[in-house]
């Protein structure tokens, strides 16, 4: 594509091109945000608020404590935890002592958090009590050799915080019983880190600073390489298209965001812990937004700048009995991601705060944002936008050759937020961009006259379950792996809560097989958004001559 048509469709004040070289890293963004911002509040958890300057000196002596180690730079570190204060402080504590942070989802399984651990060589991971039990299981299978344990209330004050433990773990028993000899605790980590010094390291743009994984079409989770420059670029990228927006929040008033969608995911990583340190905005850190009623509650103590959501959580706040106790006249920006925007939502989330869903799209791949609609909208588009600043986007066949405008095609991506590649599997790098460095996202749109792209398809399997990727080949082969099971498939199938839900069809070799035991293994050795919605036994699957699995086939009927 020689031109963006898409730049007349920009608002006024949004750039074409923004300077996404700003920061030679991710550590050097953390440093300027601690020097200029130390006073403020950084984050906000539970009632307490942790200010900049804290999240200095802690993430400082953990980034201390973990050179300690005898780590050496590149090493990967990995964090299994939700949304609670260490999580930030470890973020930056990792890249400052010039490591690796592998993003791990803390619902994952012994099996899946094994292969991650694995083929990240993560050698340490700072890990929330409450999922240390299904760490235990792999460890011994993994490289990691250093455990850094967190609780809950860690970063509450010595009462609340032992309060908030005391309950989690005796009244909730939220906190399974474990054995992990060697592990040590977070604040622990912190008073031996700060009896050290933490060592300058020089992080240059092409170092990485992130694995992200992401689903893999041959059933292994395979990680996107996030350089320091892809996450810079892409955080520039996201300030500049929310400026008009932005730029409503009074003088003198600090940038407040929601933090509910999960940290380990790219969306919240960029948008929300990223974003708010290079403005100097306070996170609202939510650890469970299933509680849709404690996090209304939460949002009620503040004032609301800034929602990034999917849509399920738009759509369970904006219909909740408790919406109307928090105050929603200071949202500017309310960011859709993750999954399709539904226009039922959209209309009723701007009747009820009078703060249009920009909805936009991205992958792990692309650090995440892609295209948005603007900020400044106030109808539903049915559209996932256009390119952000220094983005362009083609529409590809399938030999690869650029189709006529209105015509579907194959989305692929440019720009300088697209990963390196794949971690340590260039077959699937190699696989996946084009020879004039364009990634192939495997999701078919067409764009129309104003720039404006809508996806109508998907070229691979995947199945898109509240903005979490599940690929069927991955769902195949542990199911396979199930005793009773002659052949199974697996395909999305339509759902008004999560967008995509899993269906699983079954051919049985054990006729005593049943649909509750599919349901247990599967539970065990998968995280709950992969787990199937509908169990189905045939007595055959569709196939193709040569024997591969219709899968369409088994879409189409019901």
């Amino acid at each position: 594509m020689t031109e963006r048509i898409w730049l007349k469709s920009y608002p006024e004040g949004v750039p074409a091109d923004v300077d996404t070289a700003q920061y030679p890293s991710l550590a050097s963004l953390f440093d300027e945000a601690f020097r200029k911002y130390g006073s403020r509040t950084a984050y906000s958890f539970m009632g307490k608020d942790i200010s900049y300057a804290q999240t200095d000196s802690l993430s400082r002596a953990f980034a201390a404590y973990l050179q300690g180690l005898g780590l050496t730079k590149g090493d990967r570190v990995a964090i299994m935890m939700p949304n609670v204060p260490q999580y930030p402080v470890a973020v930056a504590g990792i890249l400052r002592a010039g490591f690796v942070v592998v993003n791990v989802n803390p619902l994952y399984t012994p099996r899946e958090l094994e292969h991650q651990l694995k083929d990240s060589g993560a050698k340490a991971i700072v890990i929330l009590e409450n999922f240390a039990a299904t760490l235990e299981q792999c460890i011994a299978k993994t490289p990691v050799k250093h455990v850094v344990l967190c609780a809950m209330g860690d970063q509450l004050g010595l009462l609340k915080g032992a309060l908030v433990n005391y309950v989690l773990r005796h009244v909730k028993k939220m906190v399974p019983v474990f054995s992990l000899p060697g592990a040590v605790r977070f604040n622990e980590t912190v008073a031996i880190g700060t009896r050290g010094a933490l060592k300058k390291v020089e992080i240059k743009p092409d170092d990485v600073a992130v694995l992200q994984y992401t689903g893999g079409t041959t059933g292994v989770s395979k990680g996107a390489v996030l350089l320091n420059r892809n996450l810079v670029a892409n955080l520039m990228q996201a300030e500049a298209w929310f400026q008009p927006a932005l730029k409503k929040i009074p003088a003198g008033d600090q940038m407040t965001e929601v933090c509910a969608l999960p940290l380990y995911h790219i969306f919240a990583f960029t948008v929300g812990m990223m974003l708010c340190m290079r403005t100097g905005g306070k996170l609202i850190l939510i650890p469970n937004p299933r509680d849709m009623a404690a996090v209304l509650g939460e949002l009620a103590k503040h004032r609301i700048h800034v929602l990034p959501a999917v849509n399920t959580l738009f759509n369970g706040l904006a219909n909740h009995a408790d919406f109307g106790k928090v105050d929603w006249s200071s949202l500017v920006v309310s960011a859709g991601g993750g999954t399709a925007v539904q226009s039922a939502v959209a209309k009723l989330w701007f009747e009820k705060t009078g703060c249009p869903i920009a909805e936009g799209y991205g992958l792990s791949e692309t650090s995440p944002i892609a295209t948005s609609n603007p900020v400044t909208t106030t109808e539903y588009s049915a559209t996932i936008g256009v390119p952000v600043s220094n983005t362009w986007l083609k529409l590809l066949d399938d030999d690869g050759v650029e189709v006529a405008q209105g015509e579907p095609g194959e989305i692929a991506i440019k720009g300088p937020q697209v990963m390196a590649g794949y971690w340590q599997r260039p077959d699937e790098t190699a696989k996946s961009m084009t020879e004039d460095g364009y990634f192939k996202t495997g999701d078919v749109g067409v764009m129309d006259e104003r720039g404006f792209f809508k996806i109508v398809d998907r070229k691979k399997d995947m199945i898109l379950v509240s903005g979490f990727n599940v690929y069927p080949t991955e769902i195949e082969d542990v199911v396979a792996g199930l005793a009773g099971v002659m052949e199974c498939a697996c395909v999305g199938m339509a759902d008004e809560k999560s967008g995509e839900a899993v269906k699983l069809v079954i051919v049985k070799k054990d006729p005593a097989l049943t649909e509750a035991q599919v349901r247990e293994y599967c539970k065990i050795n998968m995280t709950g958004y992969k787990q199937p919605k509908v169990v189905e036994f045939r007595t055959e699957l569709p196939k193709t001559p040569v024997g591969k699995i219709l899968r369409r086939e088994l879409r189409e009927k019901k």
